[in-house]
């Protein structure tokens, strides 16, 4: 069966660009970095994105380009009848799961989207009520999630070159456009430098242990490594990509994201005096209390700023999705040898399913408990505290100890093998199970 491959080089820089970029980018970094040392934090993510995730990225393009194979068939190829293929079954039901509940939020914002671009955002409501009642709603979140889940389904069922790079080529660079204007309008607003006072000046009398792991682990989540997605797209890499170079283009894309966000997010909260509470209560009911206090004297600002940043928001929950979708999908057209739109279309039915239960989780199954959780809460506690950080644990392992060295030596052809060698083998593991074992201790 023939496969599709990347057509160029920054086609490929930007389709992994866009699997690392997600929502967790434009929220959970910048209030991850508030209430954690502002710059004191900062320094310690970029010490874990480049010590810590990067090597498993690059662990990951490495299995991916030299068995030129899914998830799943890398192991099958690189060490055959040895049970390191659990490790891509893992990364296989990572992406069904984290696709499932991602879609839940991604549809959310999908909604907010359409409601800002039609000035539904603008009304003065009480928008804490507004999102109670839209997530509980038994239908309308899951019309969003459908349709989300569609246009995602789109893009990867068209293929590899026609498809997902063609659409990262234009959706990165718009994400990255949008970012930086709301930047801009966010820092000429009153207060502005006392956000970046906040968000940039270090506190290091609150770094503390839970601080440094929490760093790690938004350095893990925030580059999606540990559950294939970019060794499925480095087995689309050509030869002519270089892998090293190449994962330190999607780190730098990343980060410069995630801090991005906080020049967008603090200084318009500190502009009207109100918290920036992380998750879901600051991208749907602090915000637009936000938009519409800071520019309710001038309607048109408001209607700009609030559509800009819920396209922006839905833009990444694509670009997050597509390649989670990718994981299941290559597995499946390559392992039962059926068509890519065949084999796209049971992993949307799937995940369509499951996203629905998730969606649920919020209104009428609210009751609906297993371990004590809600399928949402249940999904992401099973993919972020086990399949994620053991799967990038058996990833550097296997490449650091298993894989053929020549082999590893040929596919990164740096002169910083020796060094990456050595993160493989050592850094990256060690730091993933503290992040694995700290988690379990945790809760």
């Amino acid at each position: 069966m023939e496969r599709g491959n990347f057509g160029s080089k920054i086609g490929a820089v930007l389709a992994s660009a866009g699997s690392a970029v997600g929502l967790g980018n434009i929220w959970r970094f910048p209030t991850e970095c508030g209430s954690n040392g502002g710059a004191a934090f900062i320094l310690i993510y970029l010490m874990c994105v480049f010590f810590l995730a990067m090597p498993v990225m690059v662990a990951e393009f490495v299995i991916g380009r030299s068995s030129h194979s899914n998830v799943v068939g890398s192991y099958r190829v690189l060490a055959p009848g040895k049970p390191w293929v659990v490790s891509g079954f893992m990364g296989v039901l990572a992406g069904f799961l984290v696709l499932s509940y991602y879609s839940v939020v991604a549809g959310w914002t999908l909604d907010y989207t359409c409601e800002s671009l039609v000035g539904n955002l603008m009304s003065g409501s009480d928008f804490g009520q507004h999102f109670n009642d839209f997530v509980s709603s038994p239908w309308r979140p899951a019309l969003f999630l459908t349709v989300f889940l569609l246009l995602t389904h789109y893009v990867v069922a068209t293929g590899v070159e026609k498809g997902i790079e063609r659409y990262s080529k234009i959706m990165m660079p718009l994400l990255l456009l949008i970012i930086f204007v709301l930047a801009a309008f966010s820092l000429t607003m009153p207060n502005a430098m006392e956000g970046l006072r906040f968000l940039l000046t270090p506190d290091f009398s609150k770094v503390t242990k839970d601080v440094v792991i929490s760093a790690m682990g938004q350095a893990f989540f925030s580059l999606s490594v540990g559950m294939g997605t970019l060794a499925t797209y480095a087995s689309y890499f050509n030869k002519e990509t270089r892998l090293f170079s190449s994962a330190v283009g999607v780190c730098t894309i990343d980060t410069l994201v995630a801090v991005s966000a906080g020049f967008i997010i603090f200084p318009a909260v500190f502009s009207v005096g109100v918290s920036a509470d992380s998750g879901p209560g600051l991208v749907f009911i602090t915000l637009p209390y936000v938009f519409q206090e800071a520019f309710g004297g001038v309607p048109v600002l408001e209607y700009i700023f609030s559509g800009l940043f819920y396209v922006l928001l839905l833009l990444a929950a694509l670009t997050s999705s597509i390649s989670m979708h990718e994981i299941c999908t290559a597995y499946i057209h390559e392992t039962f040898k059926l068509s890519r739109p065949k084999a796209a279309t049971i992993v949307t039915a799937l995940c369509l399913l499951m996203g629905i239960a998730c969606s649920l989780s919020f209104g009428l199954w609210k009751e609906v408990t297993v371990m004590g959780k809600g399928f949402f809460d249940l999904f992401d506690f099973i993919t972020a505290k086990f399949l994620m950080p053991l799967g990038g644990l058996l990833i550097c392992t296997f490449v650091g100890w298993d894989m053929n060295k020549k082999l590893v030596a040929q596919e990164l052809d740096s002169r910083f093998t020796p060094l990456l060698m050595v993160l493989f083998s050592w850094v990256a593991p060690i730091g993933i199970g503290i992040i694995f074992i700290y988690g379990l201790i945790s809760g």
